[in-house]
C-alpha cells in the first residue's frame, strides 16, 4: 500500500544506511511518496560549485540543511549501536578518520541509498553524497562525519554515469518531492529491482534466484549486471509475472525465491491522482509548494509532472483565489495563519475532482465567495471540503471534515469496480499501477471460487473487492473506522455480498475470528511502512492458511517479516516489485507464500 497508507497522515520520511550496517530501520507511517529527500542531478561545475558552497554555507549555519526533521535524519538502531554520533558530540575518533569535515575529496560511487543519494568512498570510509549516481567518480565537500560514514555536498562530475540523465522539473534540485529524475527509468526499475534483491538476501537471509549473492560495499548496485530474470527493460514494462502453479520442491528451493524484474509504466510522469500541497507565508506573501529537501521551508511550485495535469490546474487556481481574498498562510513555527495544506484529488476513471482546503480554525472567512469562485474556476469539481487542523502536527489532516458545498465524495474506478473516495479515505495514488498490483495479488492467491480469503489491513476495501469476485467469502480488516464504513459502502456499491468487515487490529480480530471458525484458505496482508505486528504474525502462523499474499511499500520491513514465516514453515515462492512512484525512490512489491506441508 502507498504511502498515504493513513488518511491525513504526513508523508513519513525513510531513515539513511550507511556503509557496511544493517538495513534495519525505523519505520513510521507509509512515506511513499512524498519524501523528503531529492538528489541533485550534476549540472555544469560551475554551477555545482556554486550551489555546494552555498549548500554547505548554510549548513555550517543552521548546523544541517534546514534542521533535523523527524525520519530524514534518523539513525537505524543498529547505526546507534555501532556508536555514530553527531558532528557536534565529543568525538576523539574524528581525528583517526580518513576525512575531514570542510574538505574537498574525489570519490568513487559504487552504490545507491534509499533516499536516492549516492553511496561512495573516500580512502574506505563511506560518504552519502546527494545528486551522485553509482559508477561516478565526482568531487565532494564533507559536511557531516560520524564514526562508519558522512554526508558530503556533491561539487562536480569528474566522470559520469551513462543512466545519468537531465531532469525535467525547474525545481529538481530544490523540491523534495522524488528523488530520482537525475536517473534513467530503466536504471530505476533495475535499481529497485536490486533493492528488493538486497533486502531480502541481507535481511531476509533468503536465497534469490539472480540475485546479487551480496551485493558488494553496502549498496544496491546500479552498475552491476543482472543476470537471469533481469531481461531487457521491454520485459519490464508491461503485465506482471505470475508462475505461483510452479511445482514447489527440493529443486524449486535449490533455485531460490524468483525476484521478477520491476513492474514500470510506459509513461512515467503525470499519475499521481492525489496532491497535498503544504501553504505557508513569505516575505512575498503566500506560498504553495513542496518542501525543500530535508527542510520545512516550502520551495514555490507552479506545477508538477508527477501530479495529474486537472490537480495542477486545481492548485494554481486554488492558489490564485487565497492571494485575492488575502487570505494568510500557515506558520508552523508561529502557529499562526490560515491556510495549512490544499488536498486534491482526482478521480482518473471519471473526471471527478475534490477539493479540501485544510484550515487552522475552526470556520473559513469568505466561505460563499470560495465556493463560487472554485465552482467557477475548477473544471469538473463535484466537492469542496475544509478539513480543521488547529493542533500543533505535522499531520495533514485533522479529524473534522464538513463539505461547503457538493457531494461528500467522488467516485473512481479500477478494473470493473466503482469506488467511493472521501476527503480522508486512503486510496492508492497511481491508478494504472495500482491494477497491475492488485492484479499480481489476485494471480498470488490462486483462487479458484471455494477459498475463504482475509484481508488484513483492508483500508477501503480494494484489495477486498477484488478477491470477492473470485472467492467463496472474503473477510477484511481495518483499525480506521471511516476506511471500513468506506469498504461498506464500496461492497454495496458494486453488489458484492460475499465479504464482511470489521473494525480494529488485525492481530486482535483475526485470533477472534479462529474461536469464532473463520479460518481462511488464502490470508492477504497490506501493512503500513513499519511491516506486520509480530502478534499478527504468530497468528499467521497458528492459522495456517494454505497461500500468503504480501504486499508490501517497504522492501526491509517485508524481508524481516518473511524470515518470521518463513521459520514458521512457510516457503517464498516469488516477488513482483511494482513501481507504483516513479522517480522517487519508493518500491511496493507482492510477494506469494505457501505453506510447505500443503506442497
Amino acid at each position: 500500500m502507498s504511502s498515504d497508507r493513513r488518511a491525513g497522515k504526513s508523508s513519513g520520511k525513510l531513515d539513511k544506511r550507511a556503509g557496511n550496517s544493517s538495513d534495519s530501520r525505523s519505520r513510521a507511517g507509509k512515506s511513499s511518496d512524498n519524501s523528503d529527500s531529492r538528489s541533485r542531478a550534476g549540472k555544469s561545475s560551475d554551477n555545482s560549485d556554486r550551489r555546494a558552497r552555498k549548500n554547505s554555507d548554510e549548513k555550517r549555519r543552521n548546523g544541517r540543511s534546514g534542521g533535523e526533521s523527524a525520519g530524514v535524519r534518523a539513525e537505524s538502531s543498529e547505526q546507534r549501536a555501532k556508536g555514530g554520533e553527531r558532528v557536534g558530540a565529543s568525538a576523539a575518533w574524528r581525528s583517526t578518520l580518513p576525512v575531514e569535515l570542510d574538505q574537498e575529496y574525489e570519490a568513487e560511487v559504487f552504490g545507491i541509498g534509499h533516499e536516492g543519494e549516492g553511496v561512495g568512498r573516500v580512502n574506505g570510509y563511506t560518504l552519502f553524497v546527494h545528486g551522485a549516481l553509482p559508477g561516478e567518480r565526482v568531487r565532494v565537500r564533507v559536511t557531516e562525519l560520524k564514526k562508519n560514514y558522512g554526508r558530503a555536498d556533491l561539487l562536480e562530475v569528474l566522470k559520469s554515469s551513462p543512466d545519468r540523465v537531465a531532469p525535467p522539473c525547474e525545481i529538481y534540485e530544490e523540491c523534495g518531492g522524488c528523488q530520482l529524475q537525475h536517473l534513467s527509468y530503466e536504471a530505476q526499475l533495475r535499481q529497485k529491482r536490486q533493492q528488493v534483491v538486497d533486502q531480502l538476501e541481507r535481511i531476509g537471509k533468503l536465497r534469490v534466484r539472480g540475485g546479487s549473492g551480496a551485493t558488494h560495499e553496502g549498496g544496491s548496485g546500479m552498475g552491476e549486471t543482472e543476470t537471469g530474470l533481469n531481461g531487457e527493460v521491454k520485459s519490464v514494462v508491461g503485465e506482471p509475472k505470475t508462475t505461483i502453479n510452479r511445482e514447489v520442491g527440493s529443486e524449486w528451493e535449490e533455485e531460490g525465491v524468483i525476484v521478477h524484474p520491476t513492474l514500470g509504466m510506459q509513461d512515467a510522469w503525470r499519475y499521481r491522482n492525489k496532491v497535498q500541497v503544504p501553504f505557508g507565508q513569505q516575505e512575498a506573501g503566500l506560498v504553495g509548494g513542496f518542501y525543500k529537501r530535508g527542510s520545512h521551508s516550502i520551495v514555490e511550485m507552479e506545477r508538477c509532472l508527477l501530479q495529474h495535469e486537472a490537480s495542477d490546474h486545481t492548485v494554481e487556481r486554488v492558489k490564485a483565489i487565497a492571494r485575492e481574498l488575502g487570505v494568510i498562510g500557515y506558520n508552523s513555527s508561529s502557529h499562526e495563519g490560515l491556510l495549512r495544506h490544499v488536498v486534491v484529488k482526482y478521480a482518473a476513471g471519471t473526471g471527478e475532482l475534490m477539493v479540501v482546503l485544510v484550515v487552522n480554525a475552526d470556520n473559513i472567512p469568505q466561505e460563499e465567495e470560495w465556493v463560487q469562485r472554485i465552482r467557477a474556476d475548477v473544471p469538473g469539481v463535484v466537492s469542496i471540503c475544509m478539513n480543521v487542523n488547529t493542533e500543533r502536527t505535522s499531520l495533514v489532516l485533522g479529524e473534522q471534515t464538513r463539505v461547503l458545498w457538493g457531494r461528500e465524495v467522488i467516485y473512481d474506478t479500477i478494473g470493473d469496480i466503482r469506488f467511493a473516495i472521501s476527503a480522508r479515505s486512503f486510496y492508492q495514488v497511481n491508478p494504472i499501477q495500482t491494477e497491475a498490483l492488485y492484479s499480481t495479488a489476485l494471480g498470488y492467491a490462486g483462487l479458484t471460487g471455494s477459498e475463504t480469503v482475509i484481508d488484513a489491513y483492508c483500508g477501503i476495501g480494494t484489495i477486498s473487492l477484488f478477491l470477492a469476485r473470485h472467492a467463496r467469502q472474503v473477510y477484511g480488516v481495518e483499525i480506521v473506522p471511516e476506511a471500513i464504513d468506506d469498504a461498506r459502502t464500496n461492497a454495496e456499491l458494486n453488489g458484492i455480498r460475499n465479504v464482511r468487515f470489521a473494525v480494529g487490529k488485525a492481530e486482535e480480530v483475526l485470533p477472534a475470528w479462529r474461536e469464532q471458525g473463520i479460518a481462511g484458505d488464502v490470508i492477504v496482508v497490506d501493512p503500513p511502512r513499519k511491516g506486520c505486528d509480530p502478534r499478527l504474525l504468530e497468528t499467521i502462523l497458528a492459522m495456517r492458511p494454505r497461500r500468503v499474499v504480501y504486499v508490501s511499500c517497504d522492501p526491509a520491513t517485508l524481508a524481516r517479516d518473511l524470515r518470521v514465516l518463513e521459520d514458521g514453515g512457510y516457503r517464498t515462492v516469488e516477488v513482483q516489485p511494482v513501481d507504483m512512484f516513479p522517480h522517487t525512490t519508493h518500491i511496493e512489491s507482492v510477494c506469494s507464500l505457501i505453506y510447505k506441508g500443503f506442497e
